[in-house]
């Protein structure tokens, strides 16, 4: 008799002659290795999926009107409305620059490169900073008497200090550099776990590098792009305190979570505040959906390449 034999039948006089739990689960066709999504999936129900119903359900009770005249509201109301539009020529130029700014980075640290972990914890380090930190940094070296203008002034390159911070472009450079230390990441363990072999096999053929990249590496990558950018999107679209600290919140960067702020702290119309998560969600949805529907026929064509 084996050792397992032996515990499992030690289990079952222990339990009154009742089969073991390892196999009344596998009677049941359950993997015991599922238990242990449970604390997850409690977490995730406590955290997301409980407080996205209710500010559903919220969102329909308006303290006036019908169920829908928080959304009716929202979108005939052009200071509302326009939001929308900021948010996106935010999100969308700040995550491009940041997924293909990490492409070259991450493809020419995925192998053997002379103090690949410095230069990988210094591309990583923005993450560490927090947004806050990162609007000082930005309000120091950008500002008008900052360390850029003013060596700028001091090659007489400029007469006038740029206007680089309280307006669009110093939110977008805060998006930048802090999504794209997660574009790097990401798009640097996708780029290892493709086979290096068919680089060689195609150079063995006579493709140049840049053969290689474009006709090899480029399609293979390609799905895992898009991940990265519906992730760095998400991250981009919920951008609050940069719009505040370094834009220009009353102005050409009022978002749209400073909207849904303004509508729950200042307004108090909480009900007003979730149908604008609401909209908020359901861009994100919409562009990600997008995305995803570009991927899935990258998959398509590649199947239909190989057939």
């Amino acid at each position: 008799m084996t050792h397992d034999e032996q515990l499992t039948i030690d289990v079952d006089d222990d339990t009154g002659g009742k089969p073991a739990l390892r196999h009344r689960l596998a009677e049941h066709g359950i993997d015991r290795v599922l238990l242990l999504l449970i604390p997850a999936a409690l977490f995730f129900g406590v955290l997301f999926v409980y407080p996205f119903f209710y500010g559903v359900g919220l969102s329909f009770q308006p303290e006036t009107g019908g169920r829908f005249a928080n959304f009716a509201r929202f979108w005939a109301d052009r200071h509302l409305r326009d939001t929308v539009a900021t948010t996106l020529w935010l999100a969308i130029p700040a995550t491009a620059v940041n997924v293909l700014a990490s492409v070259p980075v991450a493809y020419r640290l995925r192998g053997r490169v002379r103090g690949k972990r410095s230069l990988t914890t210094l591309l990583v380090v923005p993450v560490t900073l927090g947004t806050v930190l990162t609007a000082e940094g930005l309000l120091t070296y950008l500002g008008p008497t900052g360390w850029f203008n003013r060596t700028l002034r001091t090659l007489g390159l400029i007469d006038e200090p740029l206007q680089l911070i309280h307006n669009y472009w110093g939110v977008f450079f805060s998006l930048v550099i802090t999504g794209f230390p997660f574009a790097f990441l990401l798009t640097l363990s996708y780029l290892t776990g493709i086979d290096p072999t068919l680089e060689r096999a195609a150079a063995t053929l006579g493709a140049g590098r840049w053969q290689r990249f474009r006709h090899v590496t480029l399609p293979l990558l390609a799905p895992g792009l898009a991940i990265v950018f519906c992730l760095n999107f998400v991250l981009a679209f919920s951008v609050f305190p940069s719009a505040v600290l370094v834009g220009e919140p009353a102005g050409e960067t009022r978002v749209i979570a400073i909207a849904a702020y303004q509508a729950a702290f200042e307004q108090y119309d909480y009900t007003m505040a979730a149908a604008i998560t609401m909209v908020m969600g359901g861009v994100e949805f919409v562009v990600i959906a997008a995305i995803l529907g570009w991927r899935s026929r990258l998959y398509r064509g590649a199947t239909r390449g190989r057939v």
